[in-house]
């Protein structure tokens, strides 16, 4: 009789020592792994990860199996929709709050992993494509006098499988460091500390608009966000500069409304889960900044556009015969790099075609087309007649 696949999964584990280390109750972490919510992922690294959190360990949380090691997840941050007096009551022990930018990439984990260095997505996968980027851009010297410790920050560029972006004059893709955190407990380094750290390694951070009083942080936040105008810069991050609290996230009408025309164009896909949050987003902010008649005429008519025009694109597409699909690019030294990131798609439910690699100076740029079927789907059976239920 074939045995239990569960059972199987939970030998590979040493659940003792996870219990001991997470202080987790052993009970707990069998269940996750039947329930699996604790998964075990193939690959060079054999891992399991948390797809959800659980007793107080953050979703993404990776524990590897053959060297035993462990990286915590990056914890979800709390949004403000209304910055007076939100940022008061969420760091009342505070006489001043750090801000920097939230810049708009996908968030990466870089960490020594049996003397390797791993790229981890936000979801706890071994990405392919982002450790070899990482190797290139951050290098082994951090690493050497810091084993223990996990750079968390920002792949941002062009060459993003993920979000791509060209908003920031990058040619390729580029790492920006946001946070440092010990890798079994991740406990953050206070903002300064970390930013030295990252300095003296000659690493990139985020940008650090500055510390300002709580009191008065409303005013210079709104600034910061005006000040971005018509450009797609997401947003900043609030932190109590010594990291004993939670940051808080805000950020932009250009970035929601970009946001908004990306999922739409999808919108059987994705559209529903984005559309609510960020209507409230942009009802708050126009509440709290008292805009006129005038702004508020123009801010409906952007939200309007950004969701029906990526939603008129995507019919009139399909109308005309054509595939629903997203096309990014990777840049990558070595062709192994790219067949691997294709498994890792297929490991993420991702149905992609990628082109032919195109020699371009020391390396390969690679073409990927993604395919949305329930957009297409449901795109089509309208088309058809099918009424919409």
């Amino acid at each position: 009789m074939r045995r239990d696949v569960s059972s199987e999964l939970i030998e590979k584990l040493d659940v003792e020592k996870v219990s001991g280390l997470l202080d987790i109750p052993e009970h707990r972490i069998t269940g996750a792994i039947q329930r699996k919510t604790l998964q075990y992922v193939r690959g060079k690294q054999d891992l399991f990860r948390f797809d959800k959190p659980i007793s107080g360990i953050e979703a993404g949380t990776c524990i590897f199996i053959k060297p035993f090691d462990v990286v915590r997840g990056f914890p979800k941050i709390p949004r403000a929709l209304i910055l007076h007096p939100g940022i008061a009551s969420h760091f009342p022990t505070c006489e001043k709050v750090a801000v920097e930018e939230k810049m708009n990439g996908y968030n990466v984990r870089v960490a020594l992993i049996d003397d390797e260095i791993a790229g981890l997505t936000r979801g706890g996968f071994v990405c392919p494509y982002t450790t070899e980027k990482a190797r290139e851009l951050v290098g082994c010297d951090f690493f050497l006098q810091h084993p223990d410790l996990v750079l968390c920050g920002e792949m941002v560029g062009p060459d993003s499988p993920y979000v791509p972006k060209s908003i920031y004059d990058i040619e390729s893709l580029e790492f920006f460091v946001f946070d440092i955190r010990e890798k079994l407990t991740g406990k953050p380094m206070p903002v300064k500390t970390r930013r030295r750290l990252v300095d003296e390694y000659g690493l990139r951070s985020v940008r650090l608009f500055g510390e300002y009083d709580v009191e008065k942080a409303h005013t210079e936040i709104a600034g910061i966000i005006r000040g971005f105008g018509m450009s797609l810069n997401e947003g900043v991050v609030i932190k109590d500069p010594e990291m004993l609290l939670s940051p808080v996230k805000y950020t932009s009408s250009m970035s929601n409304c970009a946001d908004l025309r990306y999922a739409f164009e999808f919108y059987n896909d994705y559209g529903r889960d984005f559309f609510f949050p960020r209507v409230c987003r942009e009802a708050f902010q126009a509440v709290e900044w008292n805009e006129t008649e005038d702004k508020l005429e123009e801010r409906c008519r952007m939200l309007g556009q950004s969701i029906l025009m990526p939603m008129i694109k995507t019919i009139r597409k399909k109308k005309d015969g054509g595939r629903i699909t997203e096309t990014v690019q990777i840049r990558v030294r070595n062709l192994n790099t790219a067949r691997e990131f294709e498994e890792h798609l297929r490991l993420l439910g991702v149905d992609a075609i990628f082109e032919e690699p195109e020699k371009t100076g020391d390396g390969y740029l690679v073409r990927i087309h993604k395919k949305y079927h329930s957009t297409s789907d449901k795109t089509e059976s309208i088309l058809r007649g099918e009424l919409w239920s």
